[in-house]
């Protein structure tokens, strides 16, 4: 078992790594963003973190539970979000996919979901925890999170502190969600449904707008 201090080395040098990789978001590279080669990644650190996944009884069944009641709040949120003018105005001018099935089926699922559980609260949760304590972990991670979304921010023309504090709140959040049911599912499940539901209710502005079917 690996001392305090080298796993905190550890844990910050993939917090960096992580950052860093984020800002190579913008190369011209095919593989860069193919959502199998994200999610390949993510799984690669998780495994060489030796994560705690809890992909199998009983820790699955508590993650999909409790994630599953994470997702429906979020469910819940967005519908009623999406009616309010502001964020139907966002919704309105949000830049979209030209495969929107593909987005909705396998980029946010792989590209996005999983190679980000896996990495952040994963792999990246694993070590910081090991080096820092739970608490002081999951802040790391958390924070790591929300800089990793910085080009996203810049990308979209979004408040970059903002961004920052909104995607590192919802580390956190994530990352509580994995400890108190012991798996990353749980943490997934609920990232699944803000991505998804977010998506799904563009789509369905902009078609109204259209006046598409």
């Amino acid at each position: 078992m690996s001392h305090p201090r080298s796993r905190r080395g550890q844990a910050l040098g993939l917090a960096a790594a992580l950052v860093g990789w984020s800002f190579t978001a913008g190369l011209q590279h095919p593989w860069r963003r193919h959502p199998l080669a994200q999610a390949a990644l993510g799984t690669t650190l998780a495994v060489a973190a030796r994560a705690p996944l809890g992909l199998r009884p009983p820790h699955a069944g508590s993650g999909l539970r409790l994630g599953a009641a994470a997702a429906g709040l979020v469910g819940a949120g967005v519908i009623v979000g999406s009616a309010l003018p502001r964020v139907r105005a966002g919704m309105a001018a949000r830049e979209l996919p030209q495969r929107p099935w593909h987005w909705l089926a396998v980029e946010i699922p792989l590209g996005t979901v999983w190679s980000e559980e896996t990495a952040f609260r994963g792999a990246l949760a694993t070590l910081a925890a090991g080096g820092f304590g739970p608490s002081a972990g999951r802040l790391v991670q958390a924070v790591t999170f929300g800089l990793s979304h910085v080009p996203d921010a810049r990308e979209t023309g979004s408040p970059v502190l903002g961004t920052v504090a909104v995607t590192g709140l919802a580390g956190w959040v994530f990352g509580l969600l994995a400890d108190r049911s012991g798996s990353v599912l749980a943490p997934m499940l609920a990232h699944l449904a803000i991505n998804e539901a977010g998506a799904v209710a563009a789509l369905a502005v902009q078609r109204s707008i259209r006046g598409g079917p």
